[in-house]
């Protein structure tokens, strides 16, 4: 049970993370795309908030900016009381081990040559203080029995193992260091359904027993329903929805969001009321060119004259409900499946 009187641990404020653009002859700036557009979130001790949208939203640029992978060109990243985009190497080095991230290819993730003993122990070279030497094998049999693994195979390479397997290596890799907050960037898109299903059911176990907080960033709204308590929705490196994971499934406001559910599939559709298909035509904007107003009038059937000139702000539709939309408005037709008895 989550308390949602705690102080959050991670709090995204008004990030912004941009890249340049160069040309001619001689490299220089003559632009740049802003992947990330003053976002803001907070995720609390044991919360999944989910983070979705289509490729190339800014998910993971959020993500890897987190962690210092990619330096934000404005905005605040507060990690228990720490601003991480003020802090020094030295000093985010240390927190860094609080803050893991999971990337999408389990293959890639590890190194070939390495045995899975020796992938999980990494870590503590870099951080001898968390675990004695001494007990580096017996912590690795651990983790390995922790994350389903037979500890028998820990002198086996990454080859050795199927794609769930390999995955689940690096959520023990994760684990090693203690952390209190993993990022999962796209953890499971790779992996066949029945084994998704599987690392899921892992990821909440190891939730509830070790009590960590989670970004689940994906594009899979159904595996999103699964795992997450929250959800933000992004379009173009913008929030433009939030709320809890019924609310945005049961009754979507913003056309994006309405959009995006009505194409997910749904098991046993012949048994299902019909419902309304929405099918969104043109282009995404060049995020280096965005609209000048609302970023997803280009593409919106509800569009008129005032989204293409002003802004429309993220602000409170229903309780923790936010949207982004001048003609925001509860929509309970669109996924039936979700919430509506099933015709026998």
């Amino acid at each position: 049970m989550i308390n949602t009187l705690e102080k959050p641990i991670l709090e995204v404020s008004d990030l912004v993370t941009s890249f340049p653009i160069k040309g001619g002859m001689l490299k220089r700036k003559i632009g740049e795309i802003q992947a990330v557009s003053k976002v803001n979130f907070n995720i609390l001790p044991g919360e999944t908030l989910g983070l979705v949208g289509e490729s190339g939203c800014g998910k993971s640029t959020v993500a890897r900016t987190i962690v210092g992978l990619e330096k934000s060109t404005s905005g605040h990243i507060f990690f228990e009381g720490h601003d991480l985009t003020k802090i020094t190497h030295s000093e985010m080095r240390v927190l860094r081990k609080d803050i893991q991230l999971i990337f999408q290819d389990p293959f890639a993730s590890l190194h070939p040559k390495m045995t899975v003993k020796e992938l999980i122990q990494e870590p503590w070279e870099t951080h001898p203080d968390v675990v004695d030497k001494k007990d580096w094998e017996k912590e690795v049999i651990k983790l390995m029995e922790l994350v389903g693994l037979n500890p028998d195979s820990r002198h086996n390479y990454p080859h050795q193992f199927s794609g769930g397997q390999c995955q689940r290596i690096c959520i023990a890799r994760a684990l090693a260091l203690r952390p209190k907050l993993i990022i999962c960037d796209e953890a499971v898109s790779a992996l066949d359904v029945s084994i998704q299903a599987q690392i899921l059911n892992l990821l909440q176990d190891l939730q509830k027993d070790l009590g960590l907080a989670y970004l689940f960033i994906s594009h899979d709204l159904s595996v999103v329903r699964h795992i997450c308590d929250r959800i933000a929705v992004m379009y173009l490196g913008k929030i433009i929805e939030t709320g809890d994971s019924n609310e945005i499934f049961e009754t979507p406001s913003h056309p994006y969001t309405q959009a995006l559910l009505s194409a997910v599939p749904i098991s046993e559709p012949w048994n299902v009321i019909k419902r309304e298909e929405l099918i969104l035509e043109g282009d995404i904007p060049s995020p280096a060119n965005p609209p000048p107003g609302c970023r997803f009038c280009t593409r919106c059937w509800k569009a008129q004259e005032i989204c293409k000139v002003e802004e429309p702000e993220l602000i409170i539709r229903d309780g923790d409900h936010l949207s982004a939309c001048h003609f925001a408005e509860v929509n309970k037709g669109i996924i039936p499946e979700f919430r509506e008895t099933v015709k026998k």
